[in-house]
C-alpha cells in the first residue's frame, strides 16, 4: 500500500534537490501544526531553521520515515511536535510516550548529540474532550529530560487555555483545531524563550545559528 505521506516526503526532496540546505539545521518535524505555521523560519531570526512537518501525521508516520525526514539533514537541533492525531486515533497515551522514547533512542544513534525539544500536546476546542489523555501524555514527556540526555520539553499547552483551563478559542482558525496567527505568536514566544535561555545549543551545534 502506497504511503500516504510519500507526495509530501517527495515534496520536500524535491525542494532538497533545488534549493540550498543550512547545514546542520534546526530541525521542525511533526504534524500539520509545524507544517501550517506561516513563515516558521522568519520567526525565530538568528537560527537556520528547517520546517519539515507533514499535515495529519502521528508518531508512528515519523519513526517511519526518520531516515528522511531527520537523519538526512544532519540537524543541530530538532523541535518535535506529535502525539495530538496520535491521541485522537485512539492511540494510548503510554504507547504514544513509548514511541517518543524510540524516537529519542534513534536520534540518538543516528544524529548523535543532538539535542531535542519535545513540545506539548496543543488543546484545542475541537478535541476539548481529550484534554485529560493530552495532559497524561504531556505529563509523560514532561519527564524525558530527566531520563534522556540531552532532551527537553517546553510547555506550549498551558499558553493556550484560560483561567479555567480552557482552550482559548481566540488562538485557533474556524476549524476549531488548527492555530491561526495569535495562537503561533504565542507559541513562538514560548520557543523564542527557551531558545533564549539556552543559548548554549547552538554551540553544541554552532551552525544552527546564524552566522553575524
Amino acid at each position: 500500500m502506497t504511503d500516504p505521506f510519500e507526495p509530501e516526503v517527495r515534496a520536500f526532496e524535491f525542494l532538497d534537490r533545488t534549493h540550498p540546505l543550512p547545514v546542520n539545521p534546526v530541525l521542525f518535524v511533526g504534524s500539520s501544526s509545524f507544517r501550517l505555521w506561516p513563515n516558521l523560519p522568519g520567526a525565530f531570526p538568528g537560527w537556520n531553521v528547517l520546517n519539515r512537518g507533514f499535515g495529519g501525521s502521528r508518531m508512528s508516520d515519523l519513526l517511519r520515515l526518520f531516515p528522511r525526514l531527520v537523519t538526512r539533514y544532519r540537524p543541530g537541533l530538532i523541535f518535535v511536535y506529535e502525539g495530538d492525531n496520535d491521541l485522537a486515533g485512539g492511540v494510548p497515551p503510554t504507547l504514544v510516550a513509548r514511541q517518543f522514547e524510540e524516537f529519542v533512542a534513534r536520534c540518538h544513534e543516528e544524529v548523535p548529540g543532538t539535542p531535542i525539544v519535545l513540545l506539548a500536546v496543543k488543546p484545542s476546542p475541537l478535541r476539548s474532550a481529550l484534554q485529560s489523555v493530552q495532559s497524561d501524555l504531556n505529563q509523560q514527556l514532561q519527564q524525558f529530560p530527566i531520563a534522556f540526555p540531552g532532551v527537553f520539553f517546553v510547555d506550549t499547552a498551558r499558553p493556550l487555555l484560560d483561567s479555567a483551563g480552557l482552550p482559548q478559542p481566540e488562538f485557533f482558525e474556524s476549524d476549531r483545531l488548527h492555530l491561526n496567527d495569535q495562537g503561533y505568536a504565542v507559541w513562538q514566544t514560548v520557543i523564542a524563550g527557551f531558545l533564549d535561555q539556552h543559548r548554549d545549543l547552538g554551540e553544541l551545534h554552532s551552525s544552527a545559528r546564524v552566522s553575524k
